[in-house]
């Protein structure tokens, strides 16, 4: 009787799971993405600048100084073609 009780058991979670698989999981699923979808969709208008004309350049900041080389490489030989 036990192994019957405990076989009942089982079929009863894996159905109750696959139900829960196929009707719960997809709604909640779908939440989540919704979510992410707003959420780039905001950042996304929030990254718009909407004084900027279309087709106008705009240098957000100034480049920075960069070093003219690294000195330590080696020296600079003249080149001289030979006949």
């Amino acid at each position: 009787m036990q192994l019957l009780r405990t076989i009942l058991i089982i079929l009863i979670f894996y159905y109750g799971f696959k139900m829960i698989s196929r009707y719960v999981l997809p709604f909640f699923l779908k939440r989540f993405i919704n979510k992410v979808q707003d959420r780039a969709r905001q950042q996304h208008q929030n990254q718009q600048d909407p004084t900027v004309e279309v087709g106008k350049t705009v240098i957000d900041k100034k480049p920075s100084k960069s070093s003219q080389g690294n000195n330590s490489v080696g020296e600079y030989v003249d080149y001289e073609e030979v006949d």
